[in-house]
């Protein structure tokens, strides 16, 4: 099953070492170490067939490697978010230009004051978004999101998020009608038709597993995710993803998959 053709990437800068956390995985992000996990990670999605674009990295911006955040790419329009996250809103200058290269003009809308959204908290199943209303995302961002996704035939519901940073940091979308869930959303009522693997506990970090091409790849160090998924009958790829975790960031945060 082939869905993405191309997915977009930004390396990390020395700066990320001061980037956003919430302490939750403490320790110092090592920076050579991340760019030897980030190559890993470049070589893990160009194994499941799509053509990466690989942006510099941005000294200004020490969480810029996350590139989920400042833009939502679909099929038919690429949105630009309006980050919640005071020192990384003005993330998305650099981000429009690389999406320009995939999109004409008409097909790039734009989230605005006082609305607020990040990537993080949208989560794609087929032609519907679930889109977390977080401290990232407000109600006003999520109302001009659903506004711009019906233009083009999506439709799009609110989760509201109680102890996560981002809605993807407990539930992730596998195709074929399966989500990998923890926490506070496994017994969300929004979830309830799909097929859903229940996360433990311990490996709740796992949750943000990445589904490409009908390959997913999946966190080092986290055997019961990784035992569930292969039993869903999914090629699997793991990356080591240490350092980033350090700021909260996981598989998902780290491209844009189009």
């Amino acid at each position: 099953m082939r869905k993405f053709q191309n997915v977009i990437v930004r390396r990390p800068c020395r700066a990320m070492t001061e980037g956003i956390t919430s302490g939750l995985y403490p320790g110092r992000p090592d920076y050579e170490t991340a760019l030897s996990q980030h190559d890993a990670y470049i070589a893990a999605l160009s194994e499941c067939g799509v053509q990466v674009t690989v942006l510099p990295a941005e000294e200004a911006f020490p969480d810029s490697c996350f590139v989920e955040d400042p833009a939502v790419l679909t099929e038919k329009c690429a949105i630009i978010t309006n980050p919640g996250a005071p020192s990384r809103n003005k993330e998305t200058v650099s981000i429009e230009a690389a999406v320009r290269r995939f999109y004409p003009e008409n097909r790039i809308e734009h989230i605005v004051d006082p609305g607020t959204l990040e990537g993080g908290d949208v989560m794609m199943c087929g032609d519907h978004f679930f889109v977390g209303r977080s401290a990232r995302t407000n109600a006003e961002g999520i109302r001009q999101f659903a506004a711009i996704l019906a233009k083009y035939g999506y439709t799009c519901s609110e989760v509201k998020l109680e102890k996560v940073l981002h809605l993807k940091t407990g539930v992730n979308y596998l195709e074929r009608n399966n989500l990998l869930v923890s926490g506070e959303f496994t017994e969300k009522a929004e979830f309830r038709t799909y097929n859903r693997f229940v996360i433990p506990e311990e490996e709740a970090y796992a949750a943000n597993c990445i589904w490409v091409n009908d390959t997913v790849i999946v966190p080092e160090g986290y055997p019961a995710v990784l035992a569930a998924v292969k039993q869903m009958g999914y090629r699997v790829i793991t990356v080591d993803t240490s350092e980033f975790r350090k700021l909260d960031g996981g598989l998902s945060c780290l491209s844009l998959r189009f």
